[in-house]
């Protein structure tokens, strides 16, 4: 099983009434939140662990959660109210306005922390539930408890209009990356950290400060993934890119699918990868992220769409 830790939020996406008039339609979505729900549409065993609330819009989560397989038993109950993000599509790139003071999966602390058994294989951290607190530290002090027996994934997802402390966020990144056995970077990520070099010369800054495994999205442009002895790049699928919401996090779960259908997501399989081993992954990331940016909202794929 993957357990996914991370924010899970309503998305209110913009629509058009019968009546032409402009408004928001609620979609269950967060970054973590939509890995978890393509690992489980992929057909593998996923968990996903954050504070849901009590409310009609927690239950939308809830139900969402269920529809696709995730386990989602590891989350802490709390009467907050739900985490909303009104989106705003600019040629299909989203960008977002947060309501979040005081909700239930920012309010989660170390006392909600689930108890974890020997089904759970691996952990995906990232995104936006990395910035605030005290769930930015809940989700850190999890990582820090599991990362000696456990395949750490993750995704710093950088947002930039976020991030109110810079040096703060990028220090939690950094003490996380250096325990974390998988982490992906788009090339925005990349360039956030103010590193000088090139591609190569950064990823390679990542592996030797920890990871055993750095991938690097470059869009439309494909992905690499790198290792202390492999560079493996893939293109994209060619598809029409209706808009750009949930492709990261669907390629994530691509990528940490693959690896499990391989049987390498354990400490010892993840430091050895060989080439074809990291092109499978990187390949099922791309043909399942090409899905959802091929239709509307965060929708990842079921399996049989990919041929799975």
């Amino acid at each position: 099983m993957i357990l996914c830790c991370g924010e899970a939020l309503i998305d209110m996406l913009p629509r058009e009434t019968t009546l032409g008039e402009k408004g928001f339609s609620p979609y269950a979505g967060g970054a973590v939140f939509n890995t978890g729900i393509a690992l489980g549409r992929l057909g593998v065993a996923s968990g996903f662990f954050t504070g849901l609330s009590d409310d009609m819009m927690g239950d939308i989560l809830r139900d969402t959660l269920r529809a696709s397989h995730v386990d989602f038993s590891y989350c802490a109950t709390l009467s907050r109210p739900t985490t909303i993000a009104f989106v705003k599509l600019v040629d299909g790139h989203a960008t977002y306005a947060f309501y979040d003071e005081n909700t239930a999966g920012r309010m989660i602390t170390e006392a909600d922390l689930p108890a974890l058994g020997e089904d759970c294989e691996a952990l995906h951290f990232g995104a936006i539930s990395l910035i605030p607190e005290p769930c930015g530290s809940t989700y850190e002090a999890l990582l820090n408890r599991e990362h000696k027996t456990r395949v750490i994934s993750l995704d710093p997802n950088i947002r930039p209009g976020f991030i109110k402390d810079k040096a703060a966020h990028m220090a939690r990144i950094r003490r996380m990356a250096a325990l974390s056995d998988i982490v992906k970077f788009s090339d925005e990520d990349l360039a956030w950290f103010g590193l000088e070099g090139d591609e190569d010369t950064l990823a390679r800054h990542w592996l030797h400060h920890g990871a055993k495994l750095v991938v690097v999205t470059r869009g439309a442009d494909g992905a690499v993934g790198y290792t202390a002895d492999h560079k493996v790049e893939v293109p994209s699928e060619k598809v029409t890119v209706v808009d750009t919401v949930g492709a990261g996090d669907t390629f994530d779960a691509g990528v940490l699918a693959s690896l499990k259908m391989q049987n390498l997501l354990t400490k010892q399989q993840v430091t050895k990868l060989t080439e074809e081993q990291i092109a499978k992954a990187l390949a099922l990331g791309s043909k399942a992220a090409a899905v959802t940016v091929s239709r509307a909202g965060a929708n990842p794929p079921f399996a049989h769409e990919i041929g799975l």
